[in-house]
């Protein structure tokens, strides 16, 4: 059946198709190049394996980075030599945090957010606490590893 009057030309209607299947197109491509570019981008581990040698021997009240996934993690020595492995950014917006070591605190320097020495938000606009990991030495493998998580190595 021929309508009289239409709405939609055939042309405009074509080109529409066109037009969104290209769309649906480039932005599957797009989609699959950043998957392929930044394969670990909002992905993090549950536990990782380090070398204890780098890490034990650092100097109290100091850190030691490495990498958590994609994120920063610290390994941090108290005054009193204890250790203790946390994730480096900010419980805020996500930023690097560094270690004030004259002032025992944390800092995050994208918006003025700091941190006591047990990751306590103490100012700023952090709304909650640094994330802290369990750890343990096995044999010549440091694990660091989420709380709460079973950490099962193989043995070959």
């Amino acid at each position: 059946m021929k309508l009289d009057y239409s709405l939609v030309t055939r042309r405009t209607f074509l080109n529409t198709l066109f037009g969104g299947w290209l769309g649906t197109f480039l932005a599957g491509s797009l989609y699959a190049f950043f998957r392929f570019a930044f394969p670990t981008l909002g992905k993090e581990p549950d536990f990782v394996v380090l070398n204890p040698d780098d890490f034990l021997n650092i100097p109290a009240n100091s850190t030691k980075p490495f990498a958590w996934g994609g994120k920063l993690g610290l390994i941090y020595k108290k005054q009193d030599n204890t250790l203790h492995a946390l994730k480096g950014v900010c419980s805020h917006m996500e930023c690097n945090v560094v270690y004030k070591p004259e002032e025992k605190k944390f800092y995050c320097p994208c918006h003025k957010g700091w941190f006591d020495e047990n990751g306590k938000n103490i100012e700023g606009p952090p709304p909650k606490p640094l994330e802290f990991f369990d750890h343990r030495l096995e044999g010549d493998k440091l694990l660091v590893y989420r709380k709460g998580v079973q950490v099962e190595l193989p043995t070959a």
